[in-house]
């Protein structure tokens, strides 16, 4: 049980460091056609999440391996349900990597546009698909002794859409204050003049998500069971209030920390609230997959584990170094200048 345990805590930090990572850079997509108004702007963006856009994607990889290895039941379970959507998701991501490098191998107008396109559009469509495929988890699956009994468009329920759109809000704000911290000049002033106009928005459909969840889910249960988890969502209101009043000061590197701490806290308030549960059951909670019916075996557990405190800490060390090599902002000038840049 100590095992399951530990792995269904791993497989939630897996998921709550990807989004924080992967969603400034789904953000920046977000906003490539927004912020930016020339070409130069353009380049400058795409390289300010050039040397890590790809690191951070080992988080999604980690989180689904260890979903794989850890809960095998719940992996080929959720891949056979919801297989159109994360279809979407994983062409997405693959277009999204596809139009950074090939946007600048050609000096055609036309050519860059549609790169442009294929970059927000790219972007916008896995912030959209998570934020359904977690909200559909949070609330349940339709599934029973007989199967899955959903589809492509039941996964468009309102419960999920606006936990699609709180995603899509989140990374917009969290990308626009990495932009405001990674850029110089109008296109920094900019970037911090969006998030600051996004952020009421974001407000607003976060509170009608924390309402909303009280009906559509039990994620609540846990928390009215032990309180002392409230601590989670407690944070995640203090990291987007102090987001707000970060950028108000103009300090847009702490802003952009506070922002770090919002999408942590808001991946591990459902998290906490779904165990132990990875996918309940909307029809009979009897058919939920929890970390107990679905996991591996102990033996797996145990080399599973030993592996991942060698290597997991091996990661994270590489990550700091490589945003502490890449920590200067990026301007029009280093783009040009640079004949290995984006």
């Amino acid at each position: 049980m100590e095992l399951q345990i530990t792995w269904f805590v791993l497989w939630g930090v897996l998921w709550a460091v990807y989004f924080m990572l992967d969603g400034f850079v789904l953000g920046t997509g977000i906003l490539h056609n927004v912020i930016a108004k020339t070409d130069g702007e353009k380049r400058v963006l795409i390289n300010a999440v050039g040397p890590v856009w790809d690191g951070n994607e080992v988080w999604l990889l980690t989180a689904g391996g260890a979903t794989f290895a850890a809960f095998p039941t719940t992996y080929a379970l959720m891949f056979s349900y919801l297989y159109t959507a994360l279809l979407l998701l994983l062409f997405s991501l693959i277009i999204r990597g596809v139009a950074f490098e090939f946007r600048g191998k050609i000096e055609s107008a036309s050519w860059k546009k549609a790169w442009d396109v294929a970059i927000q559009v790219s972007s916008f469509l896995p912030a959209l698909l998570f934020g359904v495929a977690f909200g559909n988890i949070f609330a349940g699956l339709p599934m029973d002794a007989d199967g899955y009994h959903g589809s492509l468009i039941g996964l468009l329920n309102p419960y999920g859409l606006l936990t699609g759109v709180l995603f899509v809000l989140l990374f917009t704000v969290h990308g626009a204050l990495y932009l405001s911290v990674k850029s110089v000049g109008d296109l920094s002033a900019r970037a911090k003049g969006v998030a600051d106009k996004v952020w009421p928005a974001l407000l607003v459909v976060a509170v009608a998500f924390l309402a909303y969840t009280k009906f559509a889910t039990k994620l609540y249960d846990n928390y009215l069971s032990q309180p002392v988890l409230f601590i989670v969502p407690l944070l995640a209101v203090a990291g987007l209030v102090g987001t707000r009043l970060f950028s108000a000061k103009g300090a847009t590197l702490a802003a952009f920390a506070a922002s770090c701490v919002t999408v942590l806290m808001v991946a591990a308030t459902g998290v906490a609230g779904l165990f132990p549960n990875l996918i309940p059951s909307s029809l009979d909670p009897a058919y939920s997959l929890t970390i107990f019916n679905s996991s591996s075996s102990p033996y797996t557990l145990k080399i599973m584990t030993a592996v991942a405190f060698i290597f997991v800490p091996i990661v994270i060390a590489y990550k700091i170094w490589v945003y502490r090599i890449f920590r200067a902002p990026v301007t029009e000038a280093d783009v040009l200048n640079d004949t290995h840049a984006y």
